[in-house]
């Protein structure tokens, strides 16, 4: 259930920039208050729930028709790509921040403006998820980012009755629910595979790494990256997390049997795990990432663009700032359990009053997103792959990296 989309190769991106380059805007803007129909897409469960919250804007609005479209995520990238190829793009469109770039870059985005959305009002990763070169073209419609989720009474049994605040108590903990609590493993960390680096961003982050820095420059194999990832693969060298993890994997079913006491999760875990793992209702807990420098998370979710050829600019606008506002982000949450982006929502009700929820909160102030760059994909698969060689013992964290490095470069200078 990731909410990290992902993008196309930069020789797609190019290809189709040649195409539209012919393309224009087909015409004028229509007024807000005039009767128009507004298109709108949005990605899997949000699809369907967004059709819910349009029939209550029409009823304020009668003088708009919204019609929402749901996309699979599955299929989401590629629609999104042909409909800018042929200048057919919705009104309004979902894309997540790895999306971003790569659509920016072809110039069928409209800037965000400022001056109706002002960035103060959202997590600072959430805004900068939707900015390509200090130009937003998204406003930001729900975040997530990871924590870790631990079995509380397993601690409890292996003798810890406080979750881990640093790397060091990070992994004592999981070597004492092995030893002691008979656990399989003692934290599931993703070993390799495609986005292997989601579970790394963790480690990364917090121990001050990144994989291109704010200059666009390749950081990969800095000290920083590499302490990063020495320490990820040592729960591989220890025994402490499978290393041959197969696709698909579902860490619920193995948190709620005994044999996974810890995982880095995201904020639709805490439904699944109530839904679907009643038996250790109230055994279970979560809490910020562990610190190494600080406690730094990734940065996920989706925003709300506007196509640079829409001819409804104007409502599209007014729409995107009912489903990004105060009101609209808590009703948004009642209704998908998305995390607001819009930190006003988070003041009253249940999101201020739910110290999980506050969790999350707390490490979406500190989350860090990532560049939004047209490369991304092809970028973070050379992360993967080196995380790959040194889960299964191929290769060390700093050869590993250095090659990684020499290979981003390369892409980062395209």
């Amino acid at each position: 259930m990731s909410r990290i989309a992902r993008t196309a190769p930069a020789g797609l991106a190019l290809a189709l920039a040649v195409t539209l380059s012919a393309c224009g805007s087909s015409g004028g803007d229509v007024a807000a208050d005039e009767k128009q129909t507004l298109t709108v897409w949005a990605m899997g469960a949000e699809g369907e729930k967004l059709a819910e919250v349009a029939k209550v804007y029409q009823k304020a609005n009668p003088n708009i028709t919204v019609k929402v479209t749901p996309v699979g995520w599955d299929v989401a990238h590629q629609k999104l790509v042909s409909a800018a190829a042929a200048g057919t793009l919705p009104d309004v469109a979902q894309m997540g921040g790895s999306y971003m770039g790569e659509f920016a870059e072809l110039g069928v985005l409209e800037p965000v403006d400022t001056k109706v959305f002002d960035k103060k009002d959202f997590f600072p990763a959430g805004w900068e998820q939707g900015e390509v070169d200090g130009t937003a073209y998204g406003v930001p419609w729900y975040v997530d980012t990871r924590v870790l989720y631990y079995r509380t009474d397993l601690a409890e049994k292996a003798g810890v009755t406080k979750a881990p605040a640093n790397w060091k108590e990070l992994q004592a903990l999981a070597t004492a629910y092995q030893e002691k609590a008979g656990t399989k493993w003692g934290l599931s960390i993703q070993p390799s595979g495609l986005d292997t680096v989601q579970n790394f961003y963790s480690f990364l982050y917090s121990a001050g790494g990144e994989i291109v820095d704010d200059k666009g420059e390749a950081v990969i194999d800095s000290p920083q990256a590499v302490k990063a990832l020495k320490e990820y693969g040592s729960y591989f060298d220890k025994g402490l997390s499978n290393k041959s993890v197969q696709p698909g994997y579902d860490v619920v079913k193995d948190f709620g049997n005994d044999r996974v006491p810890m995982f880095f999760g995201g904020p639709w875990h805490v439904t699944l795990l109530n839904e679907g793992q009643p038996q250790i209702k109230g055994k279970w807990a979560i809490a910020n990432v562990p610190a190494d420098a600080s406690s730094t998370s990734m940065a996920g979710g989706s925003s709300l663009v506007v196509s640079k050829d829409s001819e409804h600019k104007a409502a599209a606008t007014e729409f995107i700032e009912y489903l990004t506002d105060t009101e609209g982000q808590a009703d948004w949450y009642e209704r998908t359990k998305d995390l607001p982006a819009n930190t006003s929502a988070w003041e009253s009700g249940k999101l201020a009053d739910d110290a999980d929820l506050q969790v999350f909160k707390k490490q979406m102030d500190t989350a860090k997103s990532s560049p939004s760059l047209a490369q991304w994909t092809e970028i973070t698969d050379k992360v993967d792959q080196a995380i790959a060689k040194v889960t299964q013992g191929k290769a060390s964290a700093e050869d590993a990296l250095k090659q990684a490095q020499s290979e981003i470069e390369g892409l980062v200078k395209q």
